[in-house]
């Protein structure tokens, strides 16, 4: 498994479904946030937060958007 597929699944485990992520939506993260990512390294400590700030700036409908990309 990767590091990303780890912090998905741990991310995940730890979130309310309404905070649910996928794949996609960590590569979009990524791409908007390069600066938090050195090394490919996703730190479930490191990340988790800017991730779920993130994650609840968009609307109900920019989200369904991001989780139908791939």
């Amino acid at each position: 498994m990767t590091k990303k597929q780890n912090f998905l699944l741990e991310h995940n485990k730890l979130s309310p479904l309404n905070l649910h992520t996928t794949l996609a939506m960590l590569t979009c993260f990524k791409k908007e946030k390069p600066a938090l990512f050195k090394n490919d390294e996703w730190s479930i400590d490191k990340l988790r937060r800017p991730f779920i700030l993130w994650l609840t700036s968009f609307t109900k409908e920019a989200l369904e958007d991001i989780k139908k990309k791939k």
